[in-house]
């Protein structure tokens, strides 16, 4: 198997594996309550498509660590996993909040924040689960590989993932760069989790929603089905903007009386 497919493979698994901790973790540990923790609207977290990649990568490189203690040869394999997935959530946070003037994540009540994009504990966390992928995960990876070379119809899988991924990526990007040019004329950073939280019991997107392959058998030709699927963009897009100009509205009222103090 090439070396690309292997990678394509990993960033299936890991995107999906990483959405699965994030809403669990969000139920039972951080929120207390079932929600959608990803920026895109499908049940999959590139950032974590992107760890997985790298953990692998990081991993690989254990034979070429020469340490004569064995768990200063893991640690030191450990550690270089904390600074790569670190550096992986800051430069992603990073990008979203520069160009996009919206905060996916923040950690600004945490000690030792930086921009509250990363953190020392979460950079910790990042450590143990590298830890847990290289005990756990990585020793079955190539059997993984080597049993996907031998059954390609699994390919399948992979590749309609990365087609619901593309149209998923490109129907947010609108909705984001619709919030991104009304952040930017207000001078404002954003965050998304308060923005999903405002619009309440906002509908998913009939393109990526769990019923995507019944509906494009039970209402007919594709085209009708992918013009439904533009207009509810259009919708949602009107409906970020109006949602956020209400808020900004009700804080410049709650901000007059003090002004005219």
């Amino acid at each position: 198997m090439s070396f690309v497919l292997i990678l394509a493979f990993l960033f299936f698994v890991g995107s999906l594996t990483g959405w699965g901790i994030e809403f669990f973790y969000r139920r039972f540990i951080s929120q207390h309550k079932w929600m959608n923790p990803g920026f895109l609207s499908g049940p999959y977290l590139p950032i974590y498509g992107v760890g997985l990649v790298f953990l692998y990568l990081i991993a690989s490189l254990e034979k070429v660590i020469f340490l004569s203690n064995p768990i200063l040869e893991k640690l030191a394999l450990f550690f270089l996993m904390m600074v790569v997935m670190t550096a992986v959530e800051y430069v992603g946070g990073l990008f979203i909040l520069k160009y996009f003037h919206l905060r996916l994540w923040d950690y600004t009540d945490q000690w030792g924040n930086i921009m509250g994009l990363i953190c020392p504990l979460y950079s910790f966390l990042w450590s143990v689960l590298g830890a847990l992928y290289y005990f756990l995960i990585h020793p079955h990876i190539l059997n993984a590989l080597e049993w996907l070379s031998r059954n390609l119809a699994f390919s399948f899988f992979v590749g309609f993932f990365y087609g619901v991924f593309v149209i998923d990526l490109a129907h947010t990007t609108k909705i984001v760069m619709a919030i991104k040019k009304f952040a930017k004329q207000k001078q404002l950073v954003l965050h998304y989790e308060e923005i999903k939280e405002r619009i309440g019991q906002y509908k998913e997107s009939r393109l990526i929603k769990a019923g995507f392959i019944f509906r494009m058998w039970m209402d007919g030709p594709i085209t009708r089905f992918l013009k439904e699927a533009y207009e509810n963009t259009v919708d949602k897009i009107n409906d970020f903007t109006d949602v956020i100009k209400e808020n900004i509205h009700a804080d410049d009222e709650k901000e007059t009386p003090k002004k005219r103090r």
